[in-house]
């Protein structure tokens, strides 16, 4: 078994004080740190990524002056802001792969971006024949979710780490795991997954 942690969106834009802060981001990103320091050697590869929108224009409609939270937002996480970089509170030292989305067009799933040579990060993944995911980040109830669903698409085993996560609002979070869930991903504390508990499956 190959395993990879998938941490998903932990940016200053998506953190307390952000333009898009989720309540509990920053303590995410202290947690996942924390989870990585402890159980660095449950992983074969780390990956993060991040939403990197194009500066000019509104990124296919991502963008709106008039968001109606659901397709569009408000200007956030744009190449080469402070809110695009990642929390500091997360120590990127642990991350092998690094990966950006949403250049010009909407994108919420870590399989929507490219690693940093410019190859896409699906194309990157089959290649290190994982075959096990933890997700972790934000938020639960968009990117994580996305993300979570394709890494099933991907035929990986899943599991989301629901102390190592945090959403927009509890109702659409809940219902965000239920519909994971139902696709066959595992949901569980980060404890129960590291002292061998299977977590709740679909």
């Amino acid at each position: 078994m190959t395993r990879a942690l998938f941490v998903i969106d932990v940016q200053n834009d998506f953190t307390e004080g952000g333009a898009l802060g989720v309540t509990g981001g920053a303590h995410v990103a202290q947690a996942v740190t924390d989870h990585l320091r402890a159980h660095r050697d449950r992983y074969d590869l780390v990956v993060a990524s991040r939403d990197w929108h194009a500066p000019d224009g509104d990124n296919g409609g991502h963008f709106s002056a008039e968001p109606d939270f659901v397709d569009s937002w408000p200007t956030h996480c744009v190449q080469g802001s402070t809110g695009a970089d990642y929390h500091p509170d997360l120590d990127t030292a642990l991350v092998d792969v690094h990966v950006l989305k949403g250049d010009g067009r909407p994108a919420y799933s870590l399989f929507d971006g490219l690693v940093d040579d410019g190859r896409p990060f699906g194309d990157v993944l089959a290649a290190t024949g994982v075959d096990e995911v933890d997700v972790v980040g934000l938020a639960t109830d968009h990117c994580v979710r996305a993300s979570a669903l394709d890494a099933v698409t991907a035929g990986l085993g899943v599991t989301v780490l629901t102390d190592l996560v945090a959403g927009v609002a509890p109702a659409p979070s809940e219902a965000a795991l239920a519909e994971l869930r139902a696709a066959g991903v595992r949901t569980a504390p980060s404890s129960d997954v590291v002292d061998g508990s299977t977590g709740v499956p679909a």
